[in-house]
């Protein structure tokens, strides 16, 4: 990120323009030229003078106490991972980990992904880069065959838009959830690179970027039209892997008996190594 960037302010006025008047019990609409709340609103409601949140949005003031920080939070009604993304904006929590350990995988790692034989089991680098797979997984993402950033197949493969039918709600997940790891490991290069890449060369992820909005990934439900087995459903549940701070692992899971587990094992088969 360029050093004379205002992450902080940029993320303040994106979440200062998506809190409703009403709801923190301001009168809406009238001669409000711009959504949202004014600089001094949010101001007298996180109890802080007009000047020095004008200087924190503005970017003249880099120092703010925590306790001050966890007012603007509430005045904005930033939710737990919203707040702990601002604290770090700000320079607040400490680095999770040296990188060396996020790129690294743990040989009991490796072991458990083949303990999910009927589930596409794989584990997930801080910006996004698969860094294992079980043999159901490798099969699940064979149409990607080439590209091992997740990030990168959904706005730059081809196949994305079809093999994913709910691509709008996936990519959102995405950005918002690689945004979040960009606020807990500010200096990683992988991070850097695909974000300042795919700010040039995306509309559509320059968008959802400029949106703010920070969110991990979490349980979720995903449909895919993979070309050799048809309709695909699963269920994903994300686990953080504790010894390497920002790998996750994966695990999609189809529901027992359902035309999803036989394809799966459909797919899992055809691709088997010879």
């Amino acid at each position: 990120m360029p050093a004379t960037s205002n992450r902080l302010g940029d993320f303040l006025r994106a979440h200062r323009a998506r809190v409703d008047p009403r709801e923190v019990g301001l009168r809406g609409g009238g001669d409000r030229r711009v959504p949202g709340l004014r600089r001094e609103e949010i101001a007298v409601l996180a109890g802080v003078s007009v000047d020095y949140y004008a200087r924190l949005e503005q970017g003249r003031e880099r120092k703010p106490s925590p306790q001050l920080l966890d007012a603007i939070g509430r005045a904005l009604r930033l939710d737990p991972e919203a707040l702990g993304h601002l604290f770090r904006l700000a320079g607040l929590s400490p680095a999770l980990g040296p990188e060396g350990f996020r790129g690294s995988i743990h040989p009991a790692l490796l072991r458990l992904l083949d303990a999910f034989p009927t589930s596409a089991a794989y584990v997930l680098g801080p910006a996004f880069d698969v860094l294992a797979t079980n043999g159901v997984a490798a099969a699940l993402l064979s149409p990607f065959a080439g590209t091992t950033n997740m990030v990168r197949v959904l706005f730059e493969h081809p196949r994305a838009r079809t093999v994913f039918p709910d691509w709008p709600t996936l990519t959102e997940n995405v950005v918002h959830a690689l945004r979040l790891n960009a606020g807990l490991f500010p200096d990683d290069p992988a991070i850097q690179a695909r974000v300042a890449d795919l700010r040039r060369d995306s509309p559509e992820f320059r968008a959802l970027w400029a949106g703010q909005t920070v969110r991990g990934l979490s349980r979720m439900f995903k449909v895919l039209h993979h070309p050799d087995a048809g309709r695909i459903e699963l269920t994903y549940q994300t686990f953080d892997v504790r010894d390497a701070p920002g790998q996750q692992l994966l695990v999609g899971t189809p529901e027992p008996g359902s035309r999803s587990e036989e394809a799966l094992a459909y797919l899992a088969a055809v691709h088997a190594p010879v």
